[in-house]
C-alpha cells in the first residue's frame, strides 16, 4: 500500500471547527481524516493525547492509501474547554461517559453550538441533549464501520459503510465536510431506526471479544454465528414489543439475520458473503476494551436488549448471559482471561435459564 502524507498547511480562519470530544478510536479516525478539510481539535486521555501531539495520527485500511497526519495538521488536547470556539462537537465518548461529558463541554460551547453522537447504544442524543440544553441542536450519528488501535496514534479501518448523519439541519455542515474529505455520507429521516439496526449487527461485539479471534474468522464459524443469533432473535422479539422496526443496514435483511446465521458454513459464504468482507485485522471495540483493561460498552449493547426485554415481560437469557461472561472478562483486566471456542459459548448460551423477565 503507498504511503501518503497530508502537508497539511496552518488552516485558514474560514474552515469548520470541529472538536471531537472523547477522542478514542472512533474519534481519532473521523478527527484525522477530517483535517485535511477542516480545523479539529481531538479532546481525548492524557497518554493518547500527548501520542498524537508528538507524531501525529496514522490511519490505515478502508481501502484507502495510508494516510499520515502530522503533528501539527491537528489539536490535541485534554481538557474540554478545548471546544470553546468550535462549529461544531463531535462526541464519541463510551456511553456510559456521555452525561459527564456533556456537562464538561457545556459551559464552553457557543450559542446554538450542534453537537453530533457518533456512539453505539440507543439513548445519548437525549442524554447529550439533557446535558447541554435545548439550545444546542443534538444530532444522531452511526459510524458502520470498525477501528482498531493498533499503536499510539495509529488507527485501523478494518471495514466499510457509509457514515449516516439525521437529516437535521444541524448535521449539513458535518455532511459537506466529511464528503470533502473522501467520506462516504448518507443523511437519514430514520435515525431511531438506523440506531435500532446498528444495535443488532453490535450484538457481535460481545461475541467476537469472547472469541478472541478476529472478526472475519469467528464469523466464519457457524457455532459463533449461533451465538450472535440467539442474541439477535431475543433482541428482534423486544424490538417488536417496542414497536420499532429496525433499519436494514448491510446485505441481510434484519429479519431474517438470526436464521442465515445458522446456516452451515459453506451455504452462509455462499449466501452472505458481503457480511464477511472484513479485512483480516478487523476486532469489535469490546474486544479491544478487554485487552487493555477497560470497561466495555456491553450495559448499552446486551444491555438494551434485556432491558428493553424486561419491559415487556420477555426473556433475554442468551443476551444476559453474555453480559455475566463480559463482566467476568472485565475482572480478569487486561487481556480479558480466557477464549471461549464456538462450541463452548454455545453451549454456555444455551444453557441460560429460560426465565420470564419482570414486568
Amino acid at each position: 500500500m503507498t504511503a501518503v502524507t497530508s502537508d497539511l498547511p496552518a488552516p485558514p480562519s474560514d474552515r469548520l471547527r470541529i472538536a471531537v470530544l472523547g477522542a478514542g478510536s472512533i474519534g481519532c479516525h473521523l478527527g484525522g481524516l477530517l483535517a485535511e478539510v477542516a480545523e479539529v481539535t481531538l479532546i481525548g486521555r492524557p497518554a493518547a493525547m500527548e501520542a498524537v501531539r508528538a507524531d501525529g495520527l496514522t490511519l490505515t485500511g478502508g481501502g484507502r492509501p495510508t494516510i499520515r497526519v502530522p503533528a501539527g495538521g491537528l489539536r490535541a488536547e485534554t481538557d474540554p474547554a478545548a471546544a470553546g470556539g468550535a462549529d461544531l462537537v463531535l462526541v464519541t465518548v463510551k456511553s456510559a461517559a456521555t452525561a459527564e461529558a456533556a456537562a464538561s463541554v457545556a459551559p464552553h460551547l457557543g450559542p446554538a453550538t450542534p453537537l453530533v453522537s457518533f456512539q453505539n447504544g440507543l439513548h445519548n442524543p437525549a442524554a447529550i441533549r439533557e446535558a447541554v440544553g435545548p439550545e444546542h441542536p443534538v444530532v444522531a450519528g452511526m459510524v458502520p464501520y470498525n477501528v482498531l488501535q493498533k499503536a499510539p496514534g495509529v488507527f485501523h479501518q478494518g471495514s466499510g459503510g457509509a457514515l449516516m448523519i439525521d437529516d437535521q439541519p444541524a448535521g449539513a455542515a458535518l455532511a459537506e465536510a466529511a464528503r470533502a474529505a473522501g467520506l462516504a455520507v448518507e443523511r437519514r429521516a430514520d435515525m431511531r431506526e438506523v440506531q435500532y439496526g446498528k444495535l443488532l449487527m453490535n450484538l457481535n461485539n460481545a461475541v467476537n471479544a469472547l472469541s478472541g479471534l478476529p472478526l472475519r474468522e469467528e464469523l466464519g464459524q457457524r457455532a459463533y454465528r449461533r451465538c450472535l443469533a440467539l442474541c439477535q432473535r431475543e433482541a428482534l422479539a423486544a424490538m417488536r414489543a417496542d414497536g420499532v422496526r429496525p433499519a436494514r443496514l448491510g446485505a441481510l435483511p434484519t429479519a431474517l439475520m438470526p436464521r442465515l446465521l445458522a446456516l452451515p458454513d459453506g451455504v452462509f459464504r455462499r449466501l452472505a458473503a458481503a457480511a464477511l468482507q472484513v479485512d483480516a485485522e478487523a476486532r469489535s471495540s469490546t474486544w479491544e476494551d478487554l485487552q487493555r483493561g477497560r470497561r466495555t460498552e456491553i450495559d448499552s449493547l446486551q444491555g438494551e436488549v434485556v432491558a428493553m426485554a424486561a419491559r415487556h415481560g420477555l426473556a433475554a437469557p442468551a443476551n444476559t448471559r453474555l453480559i455475566e461472561l463480559v463482566r467476568q472478562a472485565e475482572a480478569a483486566g487486561p487481556g480479558g482471561g480466557r477464549s471461549w471456542s464456538g462450541p463452548e459459548l454455545l453451549a454456555r448460551l444455551q444453557a441460560a435459564p429460560p426465565a420470564r423477565m419482570p414486568q
